[in-house]
C-alpha cells in the first residue's frame, strides 16, 4: 500500500492518540446495545480504513463517508 505511513500519521493526528490494534470486538450480547457503536470499534473502524486507503486524502474522505470524522461537539456522526 502505499502511503501507508501518512496515512498512520494522519490517524494519529486525528485521534490524538496511538494507533495500536489489539484483539477482535466482542459480540454484542442484548438488544440494548445492538445500536451502541463503541469508542474502540470507531478506533478500529478508523485503523481499517487507514490500512485500506490510497493516501491521507483518501482516507479522510473514506472517513468522511462513513461517519467516523468527529462533529463539533467531537463525536462522530455513527456514535448518534
Amino acid at each position: 500500500m502505499s502511503g501507508s505511513l501518512e496515512v498512520r500519521q494522519f490517524l494519529l493526528r486525528h485521534e490524538g492518540g496511538e494507533g495500536v490494534v489489539g484483539g477482535v470486538p466482542a459480540q454484542r450480547t442484548s438488544a440494548g446495545d445492538a445500536g451502541r457503536v463503541s469508542d474502540d470499534q470507531v478506533r478500529r473502524a478508523r485503523l481499517a480504513v487507514a490500512r485500506g486507503a490510497n493516501g491521507v486524502e483518501d482516507c479522510a474522505e473514506l472517513l468522511d463517508m462513513l461517519g467516523l470524522v468527529p462533529d463539533d461537539q467531537g463525536q462522530p456522526p455513527v456514535q448518534r
